[in-house]
């Protein structure tokens, strides 16, 4: 079993508009609302390629029961564990071919809360392979808690798939007990490192530095370049076919499911590594976020180049 973390979802509102009127009413004819968070996004691809999971993270108040309720329509098996904060909103305008957001920062987790989600972390893990861990941690947490996770994990021999960014990242990877898996961009790369990145030997040199021992995969995601790829002392360059995109949010979580789906599946890493960028590319082809078309998955693949650099 996959086990998803989202520590800090949401309630994602869309209200597509032909244009954004500022200081005055605009008024919404078609609005969308789905359980959001990053590993909920990675959750729903999941699902969508016949993985088994459980997903799980904290909520709480009547958007988190909103959202639990929205799983169980799309059949996505859930344990998350109870919180007294709400869970918050994130709004997304569609407007003029741009998207502006307004994300909530999120409730507040006390000890004691954080306390019962590692309980329920344990027990979770009893039967699971893999764990992604993805977005941001909400207020009250600090920035060694997916550290902590990670640990719990190592200890009971279940491989950790992160996906997160700034002092949570860096801490993360810092740590004695490593995820198996990270997948950043050339900026949080450059940042983690504190250099600048100009090319791909600069990557390559750059993803040799002793902060990443210990990780055995290393997915640097390129957008419509592909992707650098370092799998033990290897390394990876993947070129990917020129598409249509639709709407790219959400499209890193898409990639995470499908790197995690084909490790479940005990895939070569070629075929890892091509069905991280399938998955990420349908996500880019439809309106909603988090969403494939899986009739076209094969088509893609077989689109995709990995040359072993």
């Amino acid at each position: 079993m996959i086990l998803t973390i989202t520590m800090n979802p949401s309630i994602d509102v869309s209200y597509p508009l032909e244009q954004l009127n500022i200081d005055t009413v605009n008024r919404i004819t078609k609005v969308s609302k789905t359980a959001g968070g990053k590993g909920l996004n990675v959750s729903r691809v999941l699902s969508q390629l016949g993985a088994s999971l459980t997903a799980t993270g904290v909520v709480g108040g009547h958007f988190g029961n909103y959202l639990t309720e929205q799983l169980d329509k799309d059949g996505i098996p859930h344990a998350f564990s109870k919180i007294a904060g709400e869970t918050r909103s994130c709004i997304a305008i569609l407007h003029e071919g741009k998207q502006t957001e307004i994300l909530e920062s999120g409730p507040e987790v006390s000890q004691e809360e954080q306390a019962a989600f590692v309980a329920n972390f344990e027990e979770l893990m009893a039967d699971t392979e893999f764990i992604t861990i993805s977005g941001s941690l909400p207020k009250g947490i600090g920035h060694d808690f997916y550290s902590l996770l990670i640990e719990k994990a190592a200890a009971a021999d279940v491989k950790v798939l992160l996906d997160t960014s700034g002092e949570t990242l860096k801490t993360s990877i810092e740590s004695d007990f490593k995820p198996f898996l990270i997948k950043p961009n050339e900026t949080e790369i450059a940042d983690l490192l504190g250099k600048e990145i100009n090319s791909e030997s600069e990557l390559i040199e750059a993803l040799k530095d002793k902060e990443f021992d210990g990780i055995e995969w290393i997915v640097v995601t390129l957008g419509a370049d592909g992707a650098i790829v370092k799998n033990g002392e290897d390394f990876y360059r993947v070129e990917i076919p020129m598409i249509n995109v639709v709407n790219a949010v959400g499209s890193g979580d898409s990639t995470i499911a499908g790197l995690a789906y084909a490790l479940s599946q005990n895939k070569v890493p070629e075929e890892v590594m091509k069905s991280g960028m399938v998955t990420g590319m349908l996500n880019t082809q439809e309106e909603k976020t988090g969403f494939i078309n899986v009739d076209n998955f094969d088509d893609l693949f077989n689109q995709i180049k990995v040359e072993k650099i």
